[in-house]
């Protein structure tokens, strides 16, 4: 697979006055009325490419690498090289972080499959095909997050649509006598929460470097958010929760959620999300990078870069990207995203990762994000304090689902067509 010549494109956004703390561009598998342009039903015939072992850069001192970059590299110097192949419908790509070096390739009809020194395990990791319903586009088993102390205690955590279309959010634990099983029995659910549409189901999970489990919930589909639910907070859909799951059974409330001590339900963290399709935290300065797919015209990427004090409103559907789209608009503050594209350039933004590993130094900073429908490869760089650059990097022509990185920090995408797993290396 070749990738097309680059379209460089760069734009830079300042942020609004009172948002110096968020950033933003939206991503997600297509979110509209109208499903997005049909995978290709033919697989590419490239064979997968195993990654050499040959001796990497030494990263930085973690200490001296800076939050802010002035430019990108060359990107012709670089290509997206398959790595695996065989998966049905990958959407998210995961480490357990428990030094074992594997790749955890979720497949959406319900199966975990792993990934090991570049070879597919016959035997999955998870399959709760029997109890996912993968009825529509947009549903099935979409996410996964492994407990920061997985090594010690065995859990991770799966966000899938149940038989009935509704969202689950459960615990798992690896089976004791084989670290490449799960125990099938040992499903605890933390939230089952009801789907009035089968798409905006959001998906994503991720453990924050507060310890705290962030669960992405889209606004519970159809268009235009017609019950209102993204900026409702007696309904947990549009919205971005977070649990502590290490108290309470099966969770406690964060003290600091901004209602948990009411005026709306507790597990609610933000508002105002359409669907989030991958977020995640920068492994070095813990920023959360929220990908929010649009609705007619606009994709975006949204940023919370400290702490928040009291609650986050991302404006849907107030806003759509930077753009008005339907009253009422918000009576407090909006976080409105650092970045945006349009619907001429692609039509369901898929989040990703910042770029912290060691075998390409040069890309140290560097957000990545891509699009489902036409296979673009996105990059954004916060260049000051104050000011955010994107740039368009690399065409794939494939559906981009999700993005993962490995333990040391390299960056992977997936072919929602083909099953391909593709990494990110040098020509």
């Amino acid at each position: 697979m070749r990738n097309s010549p680059p379209r460089f494109r760069t734009r830079r956004l300042l942020p609004f006055l009172g948002l110096t703390l968020l950033l933003g561009i939206s991503a997600c598998l297509p979110q509209t009325a109208t499903p997005p342009p049909a995978a290709p039903t033919v697989a590419p015939t490239l064979e997968p490419t195993v990654p050499t072992a040959t001796a990497s850069p030494e990263p930085p001192p973690t200490q001296t690498i800076s939050p802010y970059r002035s430019d990108f590299p060359d990107p012709a110097g670089y290509t997206w090289s398959p790595v695996a192949s065989g998966f049905d419908r990958p959407v998210d790509i995961q480490n357990a972080g428990d030094g074992s070096g594997r790749l955890f390739v979720v497949e959406k009809p319900g199966r975990i499959r792993i990934l090991s020194n570049w070879l597919t395990l016959p035997d999955p990791f998870l399959d709760i095909r029997s109890r996912v319903g993968a009825i529509g586009l947009e549903q099935g088993l979409l996410g996964l997050a492994f407990h920061p102390d997985f090594e010690q205690n065995g859990y991770f955590y799966v966000n899938y649509t149940d038989l009935f279309g509704n969202t689950v959010i459960a615990r798992f634990q690896v089976s004791a006598d084989d670290p490449n099983r799960a125990d099938q029995g040992s499903e605890l659910i933390l939230q089952r929460v009801d789907q009035p549409y089968p798409n905006h189901n959001g998906g994503g999970l991720a453990f924050g470097p507060d310890g705290y489990l962030y669960i992405g919930l889209g606004d519970g589909g159809a268009a235009d958010d017609p019950a209102g639910n993204a900026r409702n907070s007696e309904t947990l859909l549009g919205k971005m929760l977070r649990l502590d799951v290490d108290s309470g059974a099966p969770y406690a409330i964060p003290a600091s959620n901004p209602f948990a001590g009411g005026g709306g339900l507790p597990e609610i963290w933000a508002i105002g999300l359409r669907n989030p399709w991958r977020f995640s935290f920068d492994s070095l300065t813990g920023d959360l990078y929220i990908a929010d797919v649009g609705q007619n015209e606009w994709e975006e990427v949204n940023v919370v870069q400290t702490a928040p004090q009291g609650l986050l409103d991302f404006g849907w559907d107030a806003f759509e990207g930077l753009h008005a789209y339907e009253e009422p608009l918000p009576e407090g503050p909006t976080v409105l995203p650092v970045a945006e594209y349009s619907h001429a350039e692609g039509c369901s933004v898929t989040g990703g990762y910042v770029y912290r590993g060691a075998e390409l130094p040069e890309w140290q900073g560097v957000y990545f994000f891509g699009d489902y429908c036409n296979g673009g490869v996105f990059g954004l760089i916060h260049t000051d304090a104050a000011s955010w650059e994107w740039q368009r990097l690399f065409e794939t022509g494939v559906p981009i689902s999700t993005f993962g990185v490995d333990e040391a920090g390299e960056l992977y995408l997936a072919d929602f067509g083909s099953g391909l797993i593709l990494r990110l290396m040098r020509r």
